[in-house]
């Protein structure tokens, strides 16, 4: 392997800190009632002397928690992307809050953008889906430290994203790229030879594509590991949400796509692998709780302690991995393709993939239509033009397209199977 210092340098690197700063740093928290959110907050309030809080964003659909999020944390401001949501959150506060004053409101599909340029040290974007392409890019142009955990911004708009990221600005939160970040750790660009993704292989590990035919909703929200929200849960099922991370790997990195391998480990004890030059192999291992890398995200190059559980050395365990099944999760290899064609591709691919896993949701499509019209989608769309820069409109647009695009096949196949039926 060649060395790498003719490439550009990576947007997360481990070995540099932006910005870093000593005491307590101020937090931005977007997506707090999700996942991610609301473990963060169960990060903070555990360790008051490292993080305080000063905004929260929400989609709005939740907004009692939200509520109590902002009373136990004492932030500025609350966000809501939902305006109708306003109402039911002022009563909420108010309910909480008494006479003491409440939190200013913000409301709108801008209100999560605002909060990521507002003053503060850190922002923690864990907000589900291309939606936190804007916020991702307000707080890179704002000049705040991005805790990445919305992967999505960075596949739909890399090449924005790359273009406005500092050297050390983002620090990802997924827990296979905090793996990957504190692996790199210990070597140079030059040193690495292989980045290894490690999957948990979802609720399907082992079937063919055709045990995959007859897949109910419910069995595709049952995670054998994780606890998570029903898209990115069905995203495990196809093993989706591995393609995004290889091409997230690709972008964060600069690792070529030829070098980032995918292994199913379904212990998800080992979150990821850096292998080196010298044939050495480094694995970051914890057992599976995101608060691990949510506190590598917030607190960076200082570790958080106790911030999740240890492994217990004195028990004896097996740690099982096998490679992966390109013919029955095919989601992988047709990631590798859209990252490697760039430009509207990736957005295209993710885009029509959120649209057919809602279509598989609400049972317009069986499990296996999920990638197959992804696949549909993704050739018709075609090699993107080269050779002009990427903007948020051409995302958009494209990511329109593709969206009415998959909704259209995704109603043609399940008039097909109707009239056979």
């Amino acid at each position: 392997m060649g060395a790498m210092s003719d490439s550009p340098a990576p947007l997360a690197d481990p070995h540099l800190v932006f910005d870093a700063v000593e005491g307590r740093r101020d937090l931005v928290i977007l997506g707090s009632t999700g996942s991610i959110g609301t473990q963060a907050i169960d990060l903070v309030l555990r360790n008051p002397d490292r993080f305080r809080v000063t905004a929260l964003s929400a989609a709005g659909g939740r907004v009692g928690l939200l509520a109590e999020q902002a009373r136990s944390l004492g932030v500025r401001t609350v966000a809501v992307a939902a305006e109708d949501a306003v109402p039911a959150l002022r009563e909420a506060l108010g309910a909480r809050y008494g006479t003491e004053p409440q939190p200013e409101i913000l409301a709108g599909p801008d209100a999560a953008s605002l909060l990521a340029a507002s003053d503060c040290h850190t922002v923690l974007n864990g907000i589900t889906g291309s939606i936190g392409l804007a916020p991702t890019l307000a707080a890179l142009k704002a000049g705040r430290t991005l805790a990445l955990a919305n992967k999505e911004s960075l596949i739909v708009g890399g090449p924005l994203v790359k273009e406005l990221a500092a050297p050390g600005q983002i620090i990802p939160v997924d827990s296979e790229h905090a793996a990957l970040f504190q692996a790199l750790n210990a070597g140079t660009r030059a040193d690495v030879r292989k980045l290894v993704v490690t999957a948990s292989g979802g609720p399907f590990r082992g079937r063919t594509r055709a045990e995959l035919a007859d897949v109910t909703r419910e069995q595709a929200l049952a995670h054998p590991t994780w606890a998570m929200g029903p898209v990115i849960t069905i995203n495990s099922a196809t093993l989706v949400n591995k393609g995004l991370e290889v091409i997230e790997a690709h972008l964060l990195y600069d690792i070529p796509f030829e070098r980032i391998e995918v292994v199913v480990h379904p212990q998800s004890y080992v979150h990821s692998m850096v292998e080196f030059s010298d044939g050495s192999t480094l694995a970051q291992a914890t057992p599976p709780d995101m608060r691990g890398p949510i506190a590598i995200g917030l607190g960076w190059p200082q570790r958080v302690p106790d911030a999740a559980p240890a492994f217990d050395w004195s028990k004896a365990s097996s740690w099982e991995f096998h490679p992966l099944d390109s013919e029955a999760f095919p989601s992988v290899g047709l990631a590798r393709h859209v990252g490697a064609l760039g430009a509207t591709a990736p957005a295209v691919f993710n885009a029509a993939n959120e649209e057919c896993v809602d279509a598989f949701l609400s049972g317009r499509l069986p499990f296996n239509g999920i990638m197959d019209t992804v696949t549909a989608v993704v050739a018709e769309h075609g090699t993107p033009a080269t050779g002009t820069s990427l903007t948020v409109a051409d995302v958009l647009d494209a990511e329109t397209w593709a969206r009415a695009r998959a909704r259209e096949l995704s109603a043609e196949a399940k008039a097909t199977a109707e009239a056979r039926a």
